[in-house]
């Protein structure tokens, strides 16, 4: 949704890439580059071999310009040869550098990013309530991306062009003292303006990114919900908005070419006033005949060789403190800590796992809202087999206990146990291979109706997969998709109605065929006939496994073995339907505001 800005984007969060002062902080990629050290050898052979190449170019022009005049053709004819034996190296030499450092870099980033994502994916709930998840992929692919600009580039650029500086400037001391300590006077004339001006032009550029960024971001919004802006009539205000995003975008970007304007106007009049007067000294010593005329030639090379490096490495510099940031912001991610681990040594689950659930006096707030206690010293003993209903108003804490059962979250006191087992005692993945859910807002991938099913059992055989969706309602509606179970059903299951969504999720858990089953409003999104349907189906899946039902609508729940009241995250009642009714307590009150005609026709 368009949203009203006053003021620049906020940064630090997935938009801005932060730079790092302390360079150091790329000693973090040694562990994902460790493994390369026979490329990272090849790449530096090619690199060394390739700088000494460039020295050595200038050295030969010399030798031609120098006998330019002498009558053997045949020496003359060598030193044309060998000048192209040189550029052929050098030409050799560059392409191999570039595919062995292109191919590093690629290479370490691949792991990288796989390592962070193999890290972020297990972590759980509560480490996503303190950062985005879109931060968490902007760090998966921008800082990866900067980071493989420098290693697959920046990195191998920046230390060619240091030893073509310390090569370039040991040759011109050797070539001429005089003209080389004139070159070291003008040096910091034109460092100066390149590091004032450079700074301000990163600024200007990391805001015109900014407003880029919060202006694709604005437009991403307003078109993932196209039809709630159109049926608000918010189109012109979302114009509106993202135009003025789009403009200020523009006039920062102008900012931004003026100030890159006047840093080039500077740095070439500076560079070409100093090669000026260096060639009217060196034009001065050839005709005193101080040098030669190849010496002089040899000398210049050098001293634009040396400038470019310098310039190349002030560019680099903003590179490489970009990277340095991008890997500590990367390394956060690699060495977060998890609220909730496993134990680092796990008890086994018995087996068969009977599904006994136990609540002992269990407290927890969520981290993002402490002040709240989403349960109040709740204690509940499920036994095997029985299916309870927990009911009560939102924010009573119903979903908040299906959330501790899975261990998303751990309890600020007491204990969650499953078959007398605490689950802090429990390897995640072993105890959770014996759950079953079905969410209140159905996760849908981007994949086949057939696959969005299998995702409850990856080697479920293609009938295993019709049979749960038999059993759950829904083959009738993806048999009826233009390619049967192997249709897409397209981003978050956008081809599909809320209720088709809810019955593959249905499906997905009766694939799984767990001894737990955990019904967070389940049937919310189904109309009636699909609900009845369901429900026959929830109930013979129910039969032999404890099931656990997360309901607003009491009529899903009324067959319930138990139902539980919840409020303000406390246990208020327990019983069946009509001892709960009978009671006159809050399920009565909520039992005649859902169906009054259903229970008096009772």
């Amino acid at each position: 949704m368009a949203r009203s800005k006053t003021a620049a984007p906020v940064s630090g969060g997935t938009e801005e890439r932060e730079v790092s002062k302390r360079i150091g902080g790329l000693r973090a990629l040694w562990p994902f580059l460790r493994p390369y050290k026979g490329l990272m050898a090849g790449a530096g052979a090619a690199l060394v071999l390739t700088a000494m190449t460039s020295l050595s170019l200038p050295l030969a022009v010399r030798r031609v310009v120098d006998n330019f005049r002498v009558e053997d053709n045949d020496l003359l004819d060598q030193y044309f040869l060998a000048a192209l034996a040189i550029a052929g190296v050098l030409a050799i030499g560059t392409g191999l550098r570039y595919a062995l450092v292109t191919k590093l870099g690629e290479r370490v980033v691949a792991d990288i990013r796989k390592a962070v994502f193999d890290r972020v994916i297990g972590m759980s709930p509560a480490f996503y309530e303190k950062i985005m998840t879109g931060e968490v992929l902007s760090r998966i692919t921008t800082d990866t991306t900067l980071i493989q600009s420098v290693l697959g580039s920046s990195a191998s650029v920046a230390l060619r062009n240091l030893l073509l500086f310390v090569g370039g400037l040991t040759l011109m001391l050797l070539t001429s003292p005089k003209l080389t300590a004139m070159v070291l006077l003008i040096v910091p004339v034109v460092v100066v303006p390149i590091l004032l001006l450079g700074r301000r032009l990163r600024a200007v550029s990391r805001e015109n990114q900014d407003w880029i960024a919060a202006s694709s971001g604005n437009a991403s919004e307003a078109l993932g919900a196209v039809q709630t802006v159109q049926a608000f009539t918010h189109e012109d205000a979302s114009r509106a908005e993202f135009a003025r995003m789009t403009e200020t975008s523009y006039q920062v970007s102008q900012r931004r070419i003026m100030v890159r304007a006047l840093l080039t106007v500077i740095v070439i009049f500076l560079v070409f006033t100093g090669i000026v007067g260096v060639l009217w000294m060196g034009a001065r010593d050839v005709r005193a005949g101080i040098m030669t005329e190849g010496a002089l030639v040899q000398f210049v090379i050098y001293s634009v060789i040396m400038a470019g490096s310098v310039a190349a490495l002030s560019e680099i510099w903003g590179e490489l403190q970009r990277a340095a940031g991008a890997t500590e912001r990367l390394v956060e991610l690699l060495t977060a800590e998890d609220e909730v681990r496993d134990p680092p040594a796990p008890r086994a689950l018995p087996r068969p796992v009977r599904g006994e659930i136990e609540f002992r006096d269990v407290t927890f707030r969520y981290p993002s809202r402490p002040e709240v206690a989403a349960l109040d010293g709740v204690s509940l003993k499920v036994s095997p087999g029985e299916t309870v209903a927990f009911v009560g108003p939102s924010g009573a804490g119903k979903t908040t206990i299906i959330q501790l059962i899975q261990r998303f979250y751990d309890p600020d006191r007491g204990q969650v146990l499953l078959d007398g087992v605490a689950l802090t005692e429990l390897a995640r993945a072993d105890f959770r291979r014996e759950i079953a859910l079905v969410p209140q807002d159905p996760v849908i991938f981007g994949a086949s109706a057939r696959e969005n099913i299998r995702f409850g059992r990856p080697d479920a055989t293609d009938a295993e997969v019709e049979a749960a969706a038999r059993a759950a309602a829904a083959h009738e509606f993806i048999s009826a998709l233009p390619e049967g179970y192997d249709s897409f059903v397209g981003e978050r299951g956008v081809m599909l109605s809320g209720g088709q969504k809810q019955r593959i999720a249905i499906a997905r858990a009766i694939l799984r065929d767990a001894p737990v089953l955990l019904l967070d409003e389940a049937t919310s999104a189904l109309d009636a006939e699909s609900e009845l349907a369901v429900q026959q189906a929830v109930d013979a899946l129910s039969a032999g496994r404890t099931t656990l039902i997360v309901a607003h609508r009491l009529a899903t729940v009324k067959k319930a073995d138990r139902i539980v009241v919840m409020e303000q995250g406390r246990i208020v009642d327990m019983g069946s339907h009509d001892q709960l009714v009978a009671g006159g307590g809050l399920y009565a009150r909520l039992a005649r505001l859902q169906f009054t005609d259903g229970l008096a026709a009772e």
